[in-house]
Formats: C-alpha cells, sequence, structure tokens
C-alpha cells in the first residue's frame, strides 16, 4: 500500500513498482489510476511506457464494490501470465461513488479486505496507492487496515463482522409483505415504484437469485421508490460464508444460476446478515 499527498510521492511510489514488473518475463505491468496520474507516469517512463498498460480508475472502479471483483477476475483471466502473475498498480476512485457516503465507503473497504482472500490463491502482485488529497484521512486508515504490511493489518473476516455488526434500517411499516419472491410479483412492483421495465427484470431476476441459498423463504417484503428499490427476504436457513456473493464463477458476466454473485453484480447493495436463528439478505437496486 503507498500512501502519498503529492505527485510526485505517487510517482516516486508507482516507478519502483512498475519496473520490478518490466523486469521478468510476464505479461506487461498496468497502472490503474486517475488520468492526471497516468500521464504523469507516461512522461516519468518516456520510452518504456509503450510497455505498460494503462487504464483510467474511472473506467475500472465503476459500479458496486463486487463490479470491481468481476472486473479485476476478467482482466486476469483475459491477460494474466499462469496462475493469475501479472503487476497492478491500482487507486481506487474515492471522488467517485467510492467515496461519495459511509455506506459507500464502507462497502469498499469490505472489497479491499476481501481481494485479499479472493486474489491469495494467485500470482497477482498489486500494490493499492491512496491519495490522501481525494481518499481522507479516515478512508487511508480504514484500509490501512486491509492492506498487508502496513502494521494495522486486520483478519479480513474480522473487517467485514465488524462492518455487518452495524444494524440494518428496519423495515417500514407498510413495506409490502409476499409469501413467496415470485419474479413477477416482484416485476410488477418494481414497476409500480418507478422502475424501467429492463431494470423492474433485473431486480426480479436478483432477489430470485439471491433465494436460492436462503430456501424456503419464510418473508419477503419490498419498498422504497425507484431507483433505490429494496427486497428483504428471511429463511431459517443462514447463510455463513462472508465471501458469499464475492467469489467469481467460471463465467464473470452476470447470468441467472449465479446466487448472490448475479445479485451483487446487478444491485447496488446486498447485505447478508444473521439475526438470531434466520438468515437475512437484503437486496437494494439502486
Amino acid at each position: 500500500m503507498a500512501v502519498f499527498d503529492t505527485d510526485e510521492a505517487f510517482v516516486a511510489a508507482a516507478l519502483p513498482f512498475l519496473a520490478e514488473g518490466l523486469a521478468v518475463d510476464e505479461p506487461p505491468p498496468v497502472a490503474i489510476a486517475a488520468p492526471a496520474k497516468l500521464a504523469l507516469l507516461r512522461d516519468a517512463l518516456g520510452g518504456e511506457a509503450g510497455q505498460v498498460g494503462f487504464v483510467p480508475h474511472t473506467e475500472w472502479y465503476t459500479g458496486s464494490a463486487a463490479n470491481a471483483v468481476a472486473q479485476g477476475a476478467g482482466y486476469l483471466a483475459a491477460h494474466a501470465a499462469p496462475h493469475g502473475r501479472v503487476h497492478l498498480l491500482m487507486e481506487p476512485d474515492w471522488s467517485g461513488r467510492a467515496g461519495r457516503s459511509a455506506r459507500e465507503t464502507s462497502e469498499w473497504i469490505r472489497y479491499e479486505a476481501f481481494a485479499n482472500l479472493l486474489f491469495a490463491p494467485l500470482a497477482t502482485t498489486a500494490l493499492c496507492a491512496y491519495d490522501t488529497r481525494t481518499a481522507g484521512p479516515a478512508v487511508v486508515d480504514a484500509a490501512r487496515r486491509a492492506h498487508p504490511g502496513t502494521g494495522v493489518y486486520e483478519d479480513p473476516l474480522r473487517i467485514a463482522a465488524e462492518l455487518d455488526a452495524v444494524a440494518l434500517p428496519p423495515p417500514p411499516a407498510d413495506a409490502l409483505a409476499l409469501s413467496v419472491p415470485e419474479p413477477h410479483a416482484v416485476h410488477s412492483w418494481a414497476t409500480g415504484r418507478g422502475l424501467p421495465p429492463a431494470d423492474a427484470e433485473l431486480f426480479a431476476a436478483a432477489v430470485t437469485e439471491a433465494a436460492e441459498p436462503l430456501d424456503p423463504v419464510t418473508r419477503v417484503l419490498l419498498w422504497g421508490e425507484a431507483p433505490a428499490c429494496v427486497c428483504e427476504l428471511r429463511s431459517a436457513r443462514r447463510v455463513d460464508d462472508p465471501l458469499a456473493g464475492f467469489v467469481p464463477p467460471p463465467a464473470t458476466e452476470p447470468a441467472p444460476g449465479q446466487g448472490l454473485w448475479f445479485a451483487r453484480q446487478v444491485c447496488a447493495y446486498v447485505d447478508v446478515r444473521q439475526d438470531g436463528a434466520s438468515g437475512v439478505v437484503r437486496l437494494q437496486y439502486g
């Protein structure tokens, strides 16, 4: 993890890392950062810039944190050497969606923590870059706990448990109750709440997919207005795997049959909690 507060400090941290990637007979290293920082790196690398991949972080860190997992998995499948060998310089877009609210920031800290588990079996080498001018001290302090070698690194599962200890807001009293997560009923409700038909179809499919590990679902509640349509599923079954829905399937494009992975790719938020003996999955579309 590299923390900096000037462009010069960013370049000073990035160049040695990229040089390591250039020195081995592997796929070219890749820099994922703010466009202005990529321009600085091109200038600093000179003739070697043509041997480095450059990706604006506004193109990589789009959508939800789970979407970033899919982006990384797809890139490694397409470009990495065997066993996922590649050098990645990665600057999350903390001035975009990731930093727009405490809720969103928490989801991205979860992603940063889980990345250690998701990519541990691979030979990927990553340097995460944090600009305090955009990330801010609170985000940097939280990120240090999610990155090995910082001196304050915490087990990713402990970080996830702390995030999940924050109670979800209770459903409103006027939430619509369904006996089962029937797709047509969810679709009709969502369009009535303002979701365009195509989005309502995706939301209904996500609800169906999220219900699969809870089967049989004992309670379905729907509330909210477009785009923030919400569905809560409850069951006597629990989802005990904290990585549920984060582990990429063989085909990383969202498709029916991928359960919580599909739901996380489609929805802005998917919360998986335990409430006593009950399992709870709450989905928010937008």
